[in-house]
């Protein structure tokens, strides 16, 4: 099949504008043959002339390699330009052979063969179009309005009009919050009224999907758009990154979903870029746990302020590959040197070794289990893994003279009922209590869930969904913590610049969300009603809490240390108790669950 390259089109537009010009000269010159005597051979050699002068002009102002289904006012001033120029040196050129000839012929050829070029790629563009918006791919079309009234969902429009499955989408409006913009119209489709008028302009219009067109548009204010949308059974999407929008490739299923991450997630925090910089720029970076959700999102953050040397060390082989791989591919220009390391935490030797052989100046220790139901399974591993792998990395960090050493904890070390937490609190005991002044600064960041993360609730309503459900909630009274997993990379970063030494931080989470809630925004952000979708209880998981805390009452300490950064109050033991009791845990798994949790748990007291 005869297949048409970026080569071959280039061709067929010269070819084409070539032919235009020469058309332009010809009927020209049979227009003013009764009032001035031309010869055909003046004729030939202009026209030649014009067509050299043109291609080289057209090359030029880059006429030939524009895309030609998207031709606006942009390409029109590219081709005038071209025309101009090509006229004006033409001219200069017959006035250097021959004063004599009309320069009335010379205006006529120039704006006819500009004429002529303009009207063949609008005309290209129009055929495309309406190509697209009549072809069949076996459904109706979606009726649609844009929110946007701007640049965005100009481009958004335009997009969709150039699309080879425009024919999947019909849209029927604008919708924008600027009352001058209601009633108007935006490349020929009306403005319809505001976001609050939502509700009605969607049963008013039978509309099947709503898609935001507004890129800086704040969370607050799509969770005041999807709210005005909760009993209207309406797909919503939003456009997609330029680059997908550039390349033509535009279609439904291109389309954004909207996520409940872009729901849930707060504004995004301004970090103190000095203090991070003057920590991490060229320094040495040891990020445990690298190929997890938040071990990989701290190394995407850490990599942007240039350190030396950033050792990714994780237990999982495919995992530390991928991140590896992303880094070196998306961060090639950056001169840092990427070390990927397979490693168990839990190897005491293996981590004194490779502290020593690289001496770190920060270590950010993000490994860790973290699965509450299946801990209490296996409260052994969570032990080694948590508690003794903790240990093995802040002894080979203190040993090596590490300047900082930042835990990633969890608000279920606050009070808990469970192993997996216990273990986390036995933890932070131990990172706090190694801390000493003048030597390496401990510190632990307590957050609560992060959306989106491989162990969270999430992934797993999605694929529920997507099997058309049910979905299930342990029980519908549980609420949960939840924040993004770049936003607490980030907080934890900024914790790590900020520690003087022993502190637990605590990241301000908001307000906790009913995991109920959660479950139902999803079904609505996938299409669906509940009525489709039964969200159904299936009873609490061993070691599951109703409720998490990131602070007993008497640990709080209202005064932020940096914007949504808390130092809380949190007493322990002294790490010469915690140590004695790490040495002398029970080997009977169901008698070691027990102890870990009473001597967690006894240490708020």
């Amino acid at each position: 099949m005869f297949e048409l390259t970026r080569k071959r089109k280039i061709l067929i537009l010269v070819l084409v504008d070539s032919l235009l010009v020469a058309i332009a000269n010809l009927a020209t010159y049979y227009f003013m043959k009764p009032f001035l005597p031309v010869t055909p051979g003046f004729v030939f050699s202009t026209t030649v002339l014009s067509i050299v002068l043109y291609l080289f002009y057209g090359f030029i102002f880059h006429v030939f390699t524009r895309i030609n289904r998207y031709t606006n006012l942009r390409e029109m001033i590219a081709i005038f330009a071209a025309t101009t120029c090509e006229a004006l040196t033409k001219t200069l050129i017959l006035l250097f052979i021959d004063g004599s000839f009309s320069r009335r012929t010379e205006v006529f050829t120039y704006i006819f063969s500009t004429f002529l070029i303009v009207v063949s790629r609008l005309a290209w563009r129009l055929y495309i179009e309406h190509r697209n918006m009549h072809s069949y791919h076996g459904e109706d079309p979606k009726r649609t309005l844009i929110i946007g009234a701007g640049e965005g969902g100009r481009i958004l429009y335009n997009s969709l009009l150039g699309s080879k499955t425009a024919g999947d989408i019909e849209v029927v409006g604008f919708v924008d919050d600027d009352p001058n913009k209601v009633k108007t119209y935006l490349a020929g489709i009306k403005v319809l009224g505001t976001t609050k008028q939502l509700p009605e302009l969607i049963r008013d219009n039978n509309i099947d999907m709503v898609t935001i067109a507004i890129p800086s548009l704040s969370r607050k204010k799509l969770r005041e758009i999807f709210d005005n949308l909760e009993k209207l059974k309406v797909k919503v999407t939003a456009m997609p990154s330029m680059e997908e929008m550039a390349s033509g490739k535009i279609s439904m299923e291109r389309l954004k979903k909207i996520d409940v991450v872009d729901l849930l997630g707060r504004e995004e925090v301004k970090l103190d870029i000095e203090s991070i910089k003057d920590q991490l720029t060229d320094k040495v970076i040891l990020v445990t746990g690298a190929g997890g959700s938040i071990g990989s999102e701290i190394c995407r953050q850490v990599i942007q302020f240039n350190p030396k040397q950033l050792l990714l060390l994780g237990h999982g082989e495919n995992s530390i590959y991928m991140i590896d791989r992303e880094l070196k591919t998306k961060y090639a220009d950056k001169m840092t040197e990427i070390i990927p390391i397979i490693a168990d935490v839990q190897d005491r030797q293996k981590i004194f070794e490779i502290v020593e052989q690289y001496q770190p100046d920060i270590v950010y220790h993000a490994a860790a289990h973290k699965h509450v139901p299946l801990m209490e399974y296996n409260p052994r591993e969570a032990v080694k893994n948590n508690v003794y792998g903790t240990k093995n990395v802040a002894e080979a960090a203190k040993a090596n003279n590490v300047k900082n050493f930042v835990m990633i904890s969890t608000d279920k070390a606050n009070n808990p009922p469970n192993v997996m937490g216990s273990t986390k609190r036995i933890a932070e005991m131990i990172v706090t209590g190694l801390n000493e002044p003048g030597k390496t600064k401990f510190s632990a960041v307590r957050f609560g869930n992060v959306l989106g993360s491989r162990g969270s609730v999430i992934p797993v309503f999605r694929e529920q969904i997507a099997k058309g459900g049910p979905v299930t909630v342990t029980d519908f009274r549980m609420t949960r913590y939840f924040m993004t997993i770049p936003e607490a990379s980030r907080l934890v970063i900024q914790s790590g610049a900020l520690a003087k030494g022993g502190e637990i931080f605590v990241l301000d989470m908001s307000e906790p969300v009913k995991i109920v809630d959660l479950a139902k925004n999803m079904v609505r952000l996938s299409g669906y009603s509940e009525d489709e979708i039964e969200i159904i209880e299936t009873g609490i998981r061993p070691g599951e809490k109703l409720y998490e805390e990131l602070l007993l009452d008497k640990e709080r300490n209202d005064e932020e240390v940096y914007e949504k950064i808390f130092v809380g109050n949190i007493k322990g033991y002294s790490i010469d108790e915690v140590m004695d009791f790490v040495e002398h845990l029970s080997k009977d798994d169901s008698e070691l669950a027990k102890e870990v949790v009473r001597f967690a748990n006894a240490s708020n007291k």
